[in-house]
């Protein structure tokens, strides 16, 4: 164990892009459990774009000059209740921070499975594999055969959707990426049919190209003109799941996206959001369709992993600018 414990503040709200000046390491005593309680040593943190919406004055944001939350992973070295016995590994909200005490609602306790790698919990497992699920299965309703386009599709829930989407029998799988390099990982390892680099040219036209015959769902992480596009191309009762909207949390001044309305109604589109956390009871099932897949290797991960906890501000801006592959994931070298 570390002989003091290190937590990460927001300390300013950021206009656009957020900078390391928006935060600051705070050192402190490592912290002891009261009764009920049980103190965990962190060693798997999870950053995620939702993070950046959070770090504006939004209901329920962060709030400045206090620890940040996230999606964690760690092991109890101290306990005080016997629901948490030390050794126990578990999952947690109280992220960016070596050391986190919790009591045992606000834990869940890993499942573990032969062959599966703890990372795999902050990935497929986790809420970005829960995200990709629900939208194909609960808010898609994916068909086989479906043909279906996800925008960032490089990204943590974007690679999750296009290799869960392929399990459960979809058609033509199209994405878009940021460049070259995530446009060949795209097509030679997660599975995709075709993919462009949305920098390359007006989204329609790379679309078109992509998907001559049109798509039947839209995963749509990105908003803006991707979301313009995909709205052009969909087929009749074809369907939009609302993900994420990555092109404006740090631009929130860029135009909205301009697509014809009445394709809406013309083609009986459906289009739906969702908060992931209002799905959480589906976390079993979604170990009982991945685990299985993941033994197999049919199901492979995808993830960008950085190594110091000193290094989690880095690796969240550097998630922001796209300079990851899948899930970034930052591990305790200790």
């Amino acid at each position: 164990m570390t002989e003091n414990a290190i937590t990460v503040l927001q300390t300013a709200r950021p206009h656009g892009f957020p900078t390391t000046k928006d935060f600051v390491f705070v050192e402190s005593a490592i912290p002891d459990p009261a009764v009920g309680n049980a103190l965990v040593e962190n060693l798997y943190w999870s950053v995620d774009p939702y993070h950046r919406e959070m770090m504006d004055d939004v209901p329920g944001g962060f709030a400045l000059h206090t620890p940040l939350e996230g999606r964690t992973l760690g092991r109890v070295v101290a306990s005080r209740t016997p629901e948490l016995p030390e050794g126990e590994i578990v999952f947690h909200r109280q992220g960016w921070r070596t050391h986190s005490v919790v009591r045992a609602e606000e834990i869940r306790k890993l499942p573990r499975f032969d062959g599966v790698p703890l990372t795999a919990y902050l990935s497929v497992l986790g809420g970005t594999g829960l995200t990709a699920y629900v939208g194909l299965t609960r808010i898609a309703r994916l068909r086989e055969g479906d043909d279906l386009f996800v925008s960032a599709a490089a990204g943590g829930v974007g690679t999750a959707t296009g290799r869960f989407a392929r399990l459960l029998g979809a058609g033509r799988l199209v994405g878009s990426a940021g460049s070259a390099a995530k446009v060949h990982h795209l097509t030679r390892e997660v599975g995709y049919d075709a993919a462009f680099d949305y920098r390359d040219g007006p989204a329609a036209e790379l679309l078109a190209k992509a998907a001559p015959n049109g798509i039947d769902v839209f995963v749509d992480n990105v908003g803006g003109e991707q979301l313009a596009a995909a709205v052009g191309a969909l087929r009749e009762f074809g369907r939009i799941v609302r993900i994420g909207t990555i092109s404006r949390y740090n631009t929130p001044d860029a135009r909205p996206p301009h697509f014809n309305y009445s394709d809406i109604v013309e083609k009986s589109l459906r289009m739906e959001g969702f908060l992931v956390s209002n799905y959480r009871d589906l976390q079993d099932e979604l170990y009982e369709f991945a685990v299985p897949h993941l033994q197999s290797g049919r199901l492979a991960l995808d993830q960008t992993v950085v190594d110091g906890f000193e290094h989690i501000v880095d690796a969240f801006l550097g998630m922001l600018h796209g300079k990851n592959t899948g899930k970034i994931i930052v591990r305790d070298q200790a």
